[in-house]
Parts: structure tokens; C-alpha cells; sequence
């Protein structure tokens, strides 16, 4: 049986004591953190889960890039607030924009792409570049249609860049609003919602809207089938970049509400996409005046339309 001196606490040697007599030993300072191993999870993972947490970034990698981005604690009336939302450059944005013309399946747009450094210098010029191109494209193809008529006569519709701007514009960035405020809301009734931030969805739908510039061009073919053919390739497109991105943030919510929610989404795309190719592009032809054609003999010939009698 042992002693009660072996029961007793000894007092260990000096530090220096211990290595004089072996130097190969390890020592462990109780200051230095204890590192815990990274593939160790509070929590198990579902099967089949782990690519999309992976994806959507997990609970640490969230803290992380928010106390990032509390960093930049500038006053919003300052230029240098404003500054931070364009802080990208060329690269960043056309791999942004790659990403939203050939979408990845399984992959998601914003932690892929966005969540690092979400911006608006994308999203701003695309939507820019977006109204000025449909506005145009519709002005011309509405001249080619009539090209040859000798009752037509080309007057430029300015109009259509201030319809095109608003509702553009107004569906980049009122839809985003409104979709964050729903994830918002429904993050506080269903705990395992992910919830983005409100520039990171007006990031994704202005870089989703950009496969629609070289489209609109394209419109101008006086084709219907071929219009309809383009709109809905780049609706497909464009649309499937929304639904990866959105569906792993409301997966776990009522199934019906799920669904529901992302069909509101590729909805409301699909009717910006028919709407502008309804208005600008299959707009009606306007039913000209029948022509005055002079006679060889000096007087005018004109079509005259028979007249009821006035009581």
C-alpha cells in the first residue's frame, strides 16, 4: 500500500532544473490555448448535409466575417461608408459575373462568391447597363419591323429608358427588400434558417440579371420564335442561380412555405423577363393613315370611309 508521503503533493523542480537533467523534454506553459482539433462539431451532421453546410458557412465562419465587417465602423453620412459597398475590383467582378452565367449545380452563389466581399458596383452597372440596352434594342428593332413602309416615319421613344430604368431597378432592389425582410421573419419562428444579409441578396439578383444584356441584343431578330427561345434559356439560367441560392436558406422551414417561397422568386423573375420582352420588344403595331395620293391631272385622290348620315 502506498505511504502517506507517496499521497502527499510534491512541489516540482525549477524549469531549469527539469531540462538540465533532460534536455529532449516537452514542456506545456498552462498560459499557452489548448488547440482543439477542427473536425471536432458540437452537434452531428445529417447524412448528405455536410456539402451544403459547407457551403451556407458555418455558425463560426459567420461570427468571423461579421466581426470583420464591424471593422469598418465608418458614420453613414461619411463618404467612407458608402466607399466599403465598391471596394472590388475587375477580377472579382467578372469571376462574379462568370459565376451567374454558368451556374454551378449544387453550388452556392453567395459562398462561393459573395460572402467574402458582397459589393454594388456589380449590381449597379449591370442594372445600368441592362436599362440602356433593352431601351435601345426595343427603338431598333421597333425600326426594323417598319423599315420600308412609306407611312412610317422614326421617331426615337425616349420613354422606354425611364419605364426600363424603373422597373429594373425597382426589381433589383425592392424584391431583395422584401425577400430579406421574409428570411428575417421566418429566422425568428424557425431556428436552422439561414439568413443572408440585405447586400448580399441585392448582390445576388444584380449579378443574376446580367445573362439578360446580351439577350436583349439579341432581340432585335424579328423572330418571335427565336425571342422566346432566348428569353427562356436565359431565364433558366438565371433562375437557377436564385433557386441554388435561396433554397438551402429556407430548406428547413415548412415544406409548403419553402417551396412556395422560391416559387414566388423564379416567378417574379420570370414575369421582369416576359414583361420586357412583351413591352419593348412584341409591342402592337400602330395602324398608320392611309397615304394622299396625288393624281397625274393636278387633283387629289384620297380613300374616303363612308360616312353615316347625320340625323
Amino acid at each position: 500500500m502506498a505511504t502517506v508521503d507517496d499521497l502527499k503533493f510534491q512541489e516540482f523542480d525549477d524549469a531549469a532544473n527539469l531540462l538540465a537533467a533532460n534536455p529532449d523534454a516537452t514542456t506545456i506553459s498552462i498560459d499557452e490555448p489548448v488547440e482543439i482539433p477542427k473536425n471536432q462539431h458540437g452537434r452531428l451532421q445529417e447524412p448528405g448535409r455536410e456539402e451544403d453546410d459547407e457551403l451556407l458557412g458555418t455558425d463560426d465562419s459567420d461570427k468571423t466575417e461579421l466581426l470583420a465587417g464591424q471593422k469598418k465602423s465608418a458614420p453613414f453620412w461619411t463618404f467612407e461608408y458608402y466607399q466599403t459597398f465598391f471596394d472590388v475590383d475587375t477580377y472579382q467582378v467578372l469571376d462574379r459575373i462568370k459565376g451567374s452565367v454558368f451556374p454551378v449545380p449544387g453550388k452556392n452563389f453567395v459562398r462561393l462568391y459573395i460572402r467574402s466581399n458582397p459589393d454594388l458596383y456589380g449590381p449597379f452597372w449591370i442594372c445600368a447597363t441592362l436599362v440602356f440596352t433593352i431601351a435601345v434594342s426595343g427603338n431598333l428593332s421597333n425600326f426594323f419591323i417598319h423599315l420600308g413602309k412609306p407611312t412610317y416615319h422614326y421617331v426615337p421613344e425616349f420613354r422606354k429608358v425611364s419605364i426600363a430604368a424603373t422597373a429594373i431597378y425597382a426589381y433589383a432592389w425592392l424584391i431583395p427588400l422584401a425577400l430579406w425582410g421574409f428570411l428575417m421573419w421566418r429566422n425568428s419562428k424557425v431556428m436552422n434558417i439561414v439568413s443572408y444579409s440585405f447586400l448580399e441578396i441585392v448582390c445576388v439578383y444584380g449579378y443574376s440579371l446580367f445573362i439578360y444584356i446580351p439577350t436583349a441584343i439579341l432581340w432585335i431578330i424579328p423572330q418571335k420564335v427565336v425571342r422566346w427561345v432566348l428569353v427562356l434559356f436565359s431565364l433558366c439560367l438565371s433562375g437557377s442561380v436564385l433557386v441554388m441560392t435561396f433554397w438551402p436558406a429556407v430548406r428547413d422551414d415548412n415544406r409548403r412555405i419553402a417551396l412556395a417561397t422560391v416559387g414566388t422568386i423564379v416567378l417574379l423573375h420570370a414575369l421582369l423577363a416576359v414583361g420586357c420582352l412583351a413591352y419593348f420588344f412584341d409591342a402592337p403595331e400602330l395602324d398608320f393613315p392611309a397615304p394622299i395620293i396625288p393624281a397625274h391631272n393636278g387633283t387629289v385622290n384620297k380613300i374616303t370611309m363612308p360616312v353615316s348620315p347625320s340625323v
